[in-house]
């Protein structure tokens, strides 16, 4: 019997509860996987609270890495004995055992721990296709990136660094300057929403940012909006302080006909093809050195509760992982 996280309604991380389940073998395109970790993401949080709808009772988790056993009829791509990970759905990440689709399973070079590889394939091509589908970030970047202490924001800071950005971090404390600044961050402010601004016009001489990394929502969208160049991009991708206002077209043309989006993980993840290449391009990152996972605290499988609070309070200063 394998051990799996469930919760029957949403509320507070106390909802999570540890059910069993016997291993099971694999139907057409899917393999029985042996996780080694399990990634925690900050989706997890929204979905176990109720922020983000989904069917219950529920399963939880979206990231994971281990070692396939058993692959079922049909499946080419893996065999027993790979070392995998992957991201993404279908939900069921907290569990010691799973099924899982084979053609999801990115092979793990030796180099890649499993450990790393949990701690950052969900955010790492969530970090993809911000920095280079969402706004092509290079050079001639500017930008401005919030969350620079969490998990994702330091993947992003790396790797926007080795693209060659100029980046100005936010975080929510001075005692996170320093993380912020390990990971790249040419300046880093503490954020104020009535200070916000003009800071980044003094940092830019007066010009402001190409693109705005926003993920805090409700507090930051008018303090962030005011830090954009005419024609800069906003690119709100979380919530953390609640969802924002609706939005006048009009506000966006009288700030200087700025471009506001609001991407997904799985706009940019529809195809299998699409997947894999952004997956890949995450874990050759990591093996290159371009991004190093950071490793916060790794909680047991049964302590998921604990994990969410951790991250839920703000306490976490780069990724969780969970192992069986």
């Amino acid at each position: 019997m394998a051990a799996v996280i469930r919760f029957n309604q949403p509320g507070e991380p106390s909802v999570l509860w540890e059910d069993t389940v016997a291993e099971q073998a694999p139907g057409e395109g899917q393999v029985w996987l042996q996780q080694a970790a399990i990634g925690v993401n900050y989706l997890d949080v929204t979905q176990r609270n109720g922020a983000v709808k989904l069917p219950l009772p529920s399963g939880l988790g979206l990231e994971g890495a281990g070692t396939v056993v058993s692959v079922g009829p049909g499946v080419t791509h893996v065999q027993p004995g790979d070392r995998v990970a992957y991201a993404t759905g279908p939900l069921g990440g907290y569990a010691a055992q799973r099924l899982y689709p084979a053609e999801r399973l990115v092979k793990l070079p030796a180099g890649v721990s499993f450990e790393q590889a949990a701690a950052v394939l969900f955010k790492g091509i969530t970090a993809q296709y911000l920095l280079k589908s969402t706004y092509p970030v290079g050079p001639e970047t500017t930008m401005l990136l919030y969350g620079v202490a969490g998990g994702l924001g330091q993947i992003m800071g790396q790797w926007a660094k080795h693209l060659g950005a100029y980046v100005i971090g936010v975080v929510s404390k001075p005692e996170s300057v320093e993380r912020a600044k390990a990971v790249g961050c040419d300046e880093v402010l503490v954020f104020d929403a009535a200070t916000l601004a003009a800071d980044v016009a003094k940092l830019t001489q007066g010009r402001k940012v190409d693109v705005v990394y926003d993920p805090i929502g409700r507090i930051s969208f008018e303090a962030s909006l005011d830090s954009l160049r005419p024609r800069g991009l906003m690119v709100s991708f979380g919530a953390s302080s609640g969802a924002t206002a609706a939005v006048e077209l009009s506000t966006l043309n009288g700030k200087g006909s700025l471009f506001l989006t609001r991407p997904s993980i799985v706009a940019h993840t529809a195809s299998i093809a699409e997947y894999q290449e952004r997956a890949a391009d995450v874990i050759a990152a990591v093996e290159a050195g371009i991004i190093t996972p950071r490793i916060w605290k790794t909680y047991p499988l049964a302590e998921a509760a604990r994990a969410h609070e951790a991250l839920e309070s703000g306490q976490s200063a780069g990724a969780i992982i969970l192992t069986p």
